[in-house]
């Protein structure tokens, strides 16, 4: 549970609720400008969109004896009873001496800090430190499902509706109409005018409480304002967050050409939907060929290599130039063939050929020929919810409320004039550069395989009839297939957003445990001596701990990030590294050889990101009312198809154990 609000500020709110709030003319109120235009905006939220942001709960620091016990359960069922044994030794003087000291230099440096969250800071230095390229190694992508109208399918159509939709974020967010993002337990209750009109005028510093009262939780929203006109920039040993929000332009890649026009005027209003339809007409018809030297590789070079680099580019004259490509509100990414199927549409969005993409910008929205559409983002920024959000709205607004239709007729302006293309001066030294990140991401990109399957037999309304946990039952079928790929269980990390806190990111659930162990063991090795009640409590006790650990990781009740913190204070105070962050069995479980992450929206049709080891495997995966989709990325030491067909192995056995047959070897 979250903490509970003080006892007087709990009586005041009820109390103001329960008699409805008087709203005089001395009650604060926003002011919107008189020339309030709705086709200029997503909606026109009664609460102000940061109006919760104050009042956000903080994100806890677990207690140390809490983190011990956590990070020893999963250990439990990695390690053998000697590793165990050594491991569990090193936890404990580790919790009476230097650990225990490093904890209270957290929390007294947390207490210092009340404006954000203990891991914020860490966790944008793990990010920006890292020297590994952002492509397969950070970025992943989310794709929209289809427009349900299908001549709007049409790129240029699609294009066109979804820059208008996302400009119409853009304004609604900075206008504070973006209704505020809320975790609604009871939305009958918290969801509607009533509530809103009371809310917005208890003071910004008392309204999470409010929203508490009636089993509604606010979001953190901190990340949002990144969404737009920002960047990564290479620099050496730390990369940097660039924003510059006074930019009016967007970027459009295509065949490996800059173009820049202005989608919002000088009064900040978005260009009509006409123009900017001209505008990417324009674009569509260049029949320039592709540059010799595409400038979009460095962003997917090492990141001191691209900042050599970058610094070249500006010393050769591109300052200027550079700036235009880092400060647009967005990248538009438009490709020139059309999608086969799911792998191809993953590889295409994921990575690409490398030439259409600026793998640093906060996102690219990526639109093919036959108008499959993308979001591929760059995560040192921001997490999957920010991005979520503005993905949802953007597929909303563009399929129902369309800025142009197939009969729409482009404005008769000269694009020729409002387009501007970018043109870069290379040195010989810039070209080789070019050349030499071009053949590391090819060689890298040859490396990866992804795969895809739908379990079409059920998915959430079936486990939810056998009173189990849908996404204990996708993780339970992870564990049984590499078990049967691979004999062993290994690492397994599934993100969970801590959003509900003040600047939170996110906590890692460990999806391996003995009773996942224990169940993946009885289904595999040894079905025959197990009937399919047997079967069945084991899964119950799977779901039932998984649901545990949920719970804790969405609270920040996890151990990874509190181990974390402890590692990076280590460092940072130039302690000579605790002996618990030596052990191999740290290293190991760090090592996730299962990188699992789920998604499930109406909007979205697939996401994918790569595995975050060599020998591991990256799994996106989605439970669904009656099919589950998973989508698994490897590279050359795992078999991403043999690893799905032991995941449909597991869930049909799965499923014959919950409806009582015999499991099949």
């Amino acid at each position: 549970m979250l903490p509970p609000p003080g006892t007087m500020v709990a009586r005041l709110l009820l109390r103001s609720w329960s008699r409805g709030l008087a709203v005089g003319p001395g009650a604060p109120c926003r002011l919107l400008s008189t020339g309030f235009e709705p086709s200029q905006y997503l909606q026109r939220s009664i609460v102000p969109t940061m109006h919760y942001q104050d009042s956000l709960p903080r994100l806890p620091i677990p207690k140390l004896e809490d983190t011990i016990r956590r990070y020893l359960s999963a250990q439990k069922p990695l390690l053998d009873d000697s590793q165990f044994r050594k491991t569990e030794q090193l936890c404990k003087s580790f919790e009476t001496g230097i650990g225990k000291e490093l904890h209270e230099q957290l929390v007294a440096q947390d207490k210092q800090n009340k404006h954000t969250s203990y891991i914020s800071g860490p966790w944008f230095d793990m990010y920006l430190t890292a020297r590994d390229p952002v492509v397969l190694n950070f970025n992943p992508f989310m794709s929209f499902n289809p427009d349900p109208k299908s001549e709007y399918n049409d790129q240029l159509i699609r294009a066109t509706n979804m820059t208008v939709s996302a400009i119409r974020f853009l304004k609604t967010l900075r206008a504070d109409l973006l209704e505020p993002e809320v975790f609604h337990l009871n939305p009958a209750k918290s969801d509607t005018d009533t509530f809103k009109r009371f809310i917005r005028f208890v003071p910004s510093f008392l309204s999470w409480y409010g929203a508490y009262l009636v089993n509604a939780y606010p979001l953190d929203m901190s990340q949002y304002y990144r969404l737009f006109n920002s960047t990564r920039l290479p620099r050496p040993h730390r990369d940097e967050l660039f924003t510059d929000d006074k930019a009016r332009h967007l970027l459009v890649l295509r065949k490996g050409h800059f173009y820049i026009f202005d989608v919002l005027d000088q009064d900040g209003n978005i260009v009509s939907a006409s123009e900017i339809q001209a505008h990417l007409k324009y674009i569509l018809s260049d029949n320039s060929l592709a540059p010799e030297f595409p400038l979009s590789y460095l962003t997917s070079e090492n990141r001191d290599i691209w900042a050599e680099l970058r610094q070249k580019l500006v010393n050769g004259g591109n300052k200027e130039t550079l700036r235009k490509v880092d400060s647009a509100v967005f990248c538009l990414c438009l490709d020139d063939f059309p999608i086969k199927d799911f792998v191809h549409l993953s590889h295409s969005m994921l990575h690409g050929d490398g030439t259409n993409r600026w793998f640093d910008k906060s996102f690219n929205l990526i639109i093919a020929k036959d108008g499959t559409a993308a979001v591929h983002f760059e995560h040192a920024w921001g997490d999957g919810v920010a991005v979520l959000r503005f993905f949802n709205e953007v597929f909303k607004d563009s399929t129902q409320a369309p800025a142009i239709t197939p009969q729409s007729q482009p404005a008769s302006t000269d694009s020729s004039v409002a387009v501007q293309k970018l043109n870069f001066k290379l040195s010989d030294a810039l070209k080789t550069g070019i050349s030499i990140a071009k053949e590391k991401f090819d060689a890298t990109v040859k490396t990866l395989t992804i795969d895809y399957i739908q379990f079409q037999r059920g998915g959430r309304e079936f486990m939810k009839k056998q009173k189990l946990s849908p996404d204990s039952m996708a993780q339970l079928a992870f564990q049984m297939a590499f078990l049967r790929q691979y004999g062993q269980t290994v690492a397994t990390y599934e993100s969970c957003s801590t959003a509900a806190f003040k600047h939170g990111r996110t906590e890692t659930i460990r999806p391996a445990s003995i009773f996942t162990k224990r169940c993946s063991e009885a289904f595999v090795r040894e079905p025959s001596k197990h009937s399919a009640g047997e079967l069945q409590q084991m899964m119950a006790k799977c779901s039932t701990y998984h649901n545990q650990l949920t719970r804790e990781a969405a609270m920040g009740q996890g151990f990874d990030r509190h181990l974390f913190a402890l590692r990076y204070l280590a460092a940072a105070k130039g302690i000579s590294m605790p002996e618990l962050f030596l052990d191999p069995a740290y290293r190991q479980i760090n090592h996730n050889i299962l990188s699992t992450s789920t998604l499930s929206s109406p909007a979205v049709s697939i996401g994918c990101f790569a595995p975050v080891v060599s020998d591991g495997l990256g799994i996106a995966y989605a439970v669904q009312d009656n099919w589950i989709g998973c989508n698994v990325s490897t590279y050359q030491s795992r078999n991403a198809r043999e690893f799905l067909q032991c995941v449909e192995k597991a869930l049909e056995d799965m499923f014959d154990a919950l409806e009582g047959k015999t499991i099949k070897t």
